[in-house]
């Protein structure tokens, strides 16, 4: 592993280790907080990126005994117009490759809703963000870098501080989701997602990112200028933020 600094950044050799070293981290801060008698909040992405870390952390609480029940998590979106049985939805993911394999408390799950009636999405989302403050705040956001740069479902040109809403999904998001649909035209066009603002109040983000296609998004994300066309570049700025790459993602790293 080679670490740098500002901002912090681990290149491991492959997705697996990088992963594992992610979850040892939060297996030690649930162990902290839980010693204060605290909980500990945790920020969710779905997606193909954390699937190793999802995976590592199903290890450590089979095989070692790591606790989730005084753990509370928050997921970064869901689409818009699926519901909690769809396979495609976030939810369902969740459950499939997490929450189903370990301890945690079903009311300490909160993933949005996609089926809220477009009237009522406003509301929901307020209601989010509000949970998470009720929370005491996300302790450790974990976020995939889209192609774009996104982060959560925040496309190029999204505003630093914007909150939980209603987000339009670019054709390049659609199409590199596409893979879990049957088409592009089943790839739902609308998601809700925490905003940009809303992950950089997280006391620590740990983003990871895998394989050469991320390389360049990568490299505008840490060493590029901090502007709303590559959202990613806003973690330049947080206190406590990690960046976690296999080498290929790191390889256009100057």
């Amino acid at each position: 592993m080679i670490m740098t600094s500002t901002p912090r950044t681990q290149v491991h050799p492959d997705p697996h280790s990088a992963s594992q070293a992610l979850a040892t981290e939060v297996a030690d801060l649930i162990s902290s907080r839980e010693a204060k008698q605290l909980p500990t909040v945790l920020g969710l992405a779905t997606g193909a990126t954390p699937i190793h870390f999802y995976e590592e952390l199903r290890r450590l609480h089979t095989e070692h005994g790591l606790s989730f029940g005084s753990v509370i998590t928050f997921n970064l979106d869901e689409y818009v117009g699926l519901g909690r049985q769809d396979p495609q939805s976030y939810w369902h993911f969740m459950h499939d490759q997490l929450f189903d394999h370990i301890d945690i408390h079903a009311d300490n799950i909160h993933i949005p809703d996609g089926t809220i009636a477009e009237a009522d999405l406003g509301q929901h989302c307020e209601a989010y963000e509000q949970a998470i403050k009720n929370a005491g705040g996300i302790d450790l956001q974990i976020l995939g870098i889209g192609t774009t740069g996104h982060i959560g479902f925040n496309e190029p040109g999204t505003a630093r501080d914007s909150r939980t809403g209603i987000v339009d999904l670019t054709e390049e998001t659609r199409q590199s989701n596409a893979v879990f649909f049957n088409s592009i035209d089943d790839v739902p066009t609308k998601a809700i997602s925490m905003g940009c603002g809303t992950i950089l109040d997280a006391k620590q983000i740990a983003a990871l990112a895998w394989g050469e296609r991320k390389a360049s998004v990568v490299q505008g994300a840490l060493q590029g200028p901090v502007t709303p066309d590559c959202p990613a570049s806003f973690l330049q700025e947080h206190p406590s933020a990690t960046f976690y790459l296999d080498q290929p993602a790191a390889n256009a790293l100057r």
